[in-house]
């Protein structure tokens, strides 16, 4: 039986029960502070990443080019925040208009809502929305049961933080020659200082609950205990700790250092993750 949020009033039931709860987002810290406060639970956000510009801009020349050329047969958009930075990075090549205008002309594959609202700002068509949990195994999916054809196809990927080996991989597999666009990387925080208390947070034993809301996060959290020494622990403290993550992908970053997951939400969102964690950690510890 799961724990009610709500009461018969509709007035919030403190789902984690002044719990601790520890999240590592940064682009939405304040949102997802006040989320876990809303149930009931002790928040301690420590951003773990920042989105910096990437170093080279080749890649976006190289699309540009490609794109002005006719020579793009499908564009695949990862994220809300790349593609409003591909459309910003690609105006020293050519103006904003004609991006709009050629990439209209394109094939367009989006993996879910925030590239779906950057691009419907931008007033690109959208051929095909990927479903949830909008991972590089639903976008190769919905290209075969669309039957689209990929080979010899010239396929632009904007990539985000870290490369998409798997959906590059993928592509590649089905015959299709892959641009990928890189355009911003993810690097630590400016300030590791919050980063730091909240490994020291964990070993000693002051957190019930870990969110982690993206892949990058955990391998930021695990080359900073690395620094300071404290891998060992962390990783000690993370075993007896409810860990709650956002989707298959985070998951599989969890899995490489062996630390298990108590659970995913039902739909990869914030809020479904802040909501689904109280109700598992109020079940799982009355």
């Amino acid at each position: 039986m799961k724990a009610n949020l709500e009461s018969e009033q509709g007035r919030t039931i403190r789902g984690f029960r002044g719990r601790t709860v520890l999240s590592f987002e940064s682009r939405r810290s304040a949102e997802i502070a006040l989320l876990i406060e809303n149930c009931g639970g002790r928040a301690i956000v420590a951003p773990a990443t920042r989105e910096v510009p990437a170093e080279s801009s080749d890649d976006v020349a190289r699309f540009a080019a490609e794109l002005m050329q006719e020579k793009i047969d499908l564009a695949i958009f990862l994220t809300g925040v790349g593609t409003r930075a591909l459309a910003r990075a690609i105006e020293p090549f050519c103006a904003h208009e004609q991006f709009v205008a050629s990439l209209s002309r394109v094939a367009v594959l989006a993996r879910g809502p925030k590239p779906v609202a950057a691009l419907k700002e931008f007033g690109i068509p959208i051929r095909w929305n990927v479903p949830e949990p909008n991972t590089w195994r639903e976008i190769l999916q919905v290209l075969d049961v669309n039957k689209v054809p990929l080979q010899g196809q010239r396929v632009a990927v904007q990539e985000y933080g870290v490369p998409s080996k798997h959906l590059v991989h993928g592509l590649e597999e089905r015959g299709a020659e892959v641009l990928s666009v890189h355009v911003y990387d993810w690097a630590l925080p400016e300030d590791t200082a919050p980063l730091r208390n909240a490994i020291e947070s964990l070993a000693g034993a002051s957190v019930d609950v870990v969110l982690f809301t993206a892949a990058i996060q955990v391998h930021h959290l695990l080359q900073v205990a690395e620094e300071m020494g404290s891998r060992d622990s962390l990783l000690t403290a993370l075993h007896r700790t409810v860990v709650a993550s956002i989707g298959p992908v985070t998951s599989e970053a969890l899995a490489e250092y062996g630390i298990a997951v108590s659970m995913e939400p039902t739909h990869p969102k914030m809020g479904f993750l802040v909501r689904e964690a109280a109700e598992f950690e109020a079940v799982s510890n009355p």
